[in-house]
């Protein structure tokens, strides 16, 4: 079971064709028709041109994100015979959406909240009528096994780490616009001591102990294990940050190669994970309400819902 803190958890259109609302072009193919006869504009510019402009492609991350399973998942819930979605990385997803929006072209990437693209780009999330992506999510911090008795200054902060979408966003964004990750999280840290002595509040300092966190390379991750991992250095320790796809992070954890994590996505994007290693990891509960995964398009983009790509 997740432990809750006290802070809380944070119908598209079918394009199916009908006999009265279908045409025949001269290669025998039908197309969708208005009520005056003519090929209706909109339906084909929000089906047949974007996937034939995309080559039927959904740019997504690495090929073991929860993200990808779920958008994998709408492909075949919704029936999107002909697309596919394409596995790169979170630098490569953000590359692609930067070159399209530049040019205003479309495009169409596995996303999530919360992410600097959001800030940087006018975009919005397709409707998901099927709910493939399920609601709302949380991100949870988990230790391994004995951590507590081994190290309780870490445990405690750990425990004590809570913020919002807003307060990782300034970092997302410094990182984005060129500022070293440490330096963007040693900044926020800086300017946000009320909020961190929330979260060391009572703890004493150590003189040396050794700390490794693991986390998953995306920004918000980044954003979010930087900014522990430089208040628990205040503190004197010394941290390690180690980047892992998502399953060795949990395995990571789990077995105690490393030591604790703040990047679990529940109750969808990782969930296949926690069941596997649950029972070999301590739930701190939530650091962070109302996280999100879908898939996201240009605001230019002239379609509202996954059902629209069929």
């Amino acid at each position: 079971m997740l432990k809750l803190k006290k802070y809380g958890i944070v119908a598209g259109m079918s394009l199916a064709l009908v006999a009265a609302g279908c045409g025949t072009d001269e290669e025998g193919d039908s197309t969708p028709v208005d009520e005056n006869g003519g090929a209706d504009e909109e339906t084909e510019e929000a089906g047949t041109n974007y996937g034939e402009e995309l080559d039927f492609t959904i740019t997504g991350i690495d090929a073991g994100a929860g993200v990808m399973a779920a958008a994998e998942k709408a492909v075949e819930t919704y029936e999107l015979d002909e697309w596919t979605v394409s596995a790169s990385s979170d630098a490569a997803m953000t590359q692609a959406l930067a070159d399209a929006y530049e040019n205003e072209e479309p495009v169409i990437v596995t996303g999530w909240t919360p992410h600097w693209k959001f800030a940087a780009y006018d975009l919005k999330y397709l409707e998901d009528p099927e709910g493939t992506f399920g609601e709302a999510e949380n991100i949870y911090t988990f230790a391994r096994e004995g951590l507590e008795g081994e190290m309780p200054e870490a445990y405690t902060v750990l425990d004590n780490f809570h913020w919002t979408e807003e307060d990782m966003g300034e970092i997302m964004m410094a990182i984005n616009e060129g500022q070293d990750e440490a330096e963007a999280a040693a900044e926020w840290v800086e300017n946000n001591e009320d909020t961190v002595a929330e979260w060391t509040e009572g703890v004493d300092s150590v003189d040396g102990d050794s700390i490794e966190l693991a986390f998953v390379a995306w920004d918000s991750e980044i954003a979010s294990t930087n900014t522990m991992g430089k208040v628990l250095e205040d503190l004197g320790y010394e941290v390690t940050l180690t980047p892992l796809e998502a399953p060795y992070m949990f395995q990571a954890v789990a077995t105690g190669e490393a030591d604790a994590m703040v990047a679990a996505w529940l109750p969808l994007t990782h969930d296949h994970l926690l069941e596997e290693y649950e029972d070999d990891l301590v739930d701190l509960g939530v650091n962070l309400e109302g996280a999100r995964t879908g898939l996201v398009v240009p605001e230019y983009m002239e379609i509202d819902s996954i059902e629209d790509l069929k």
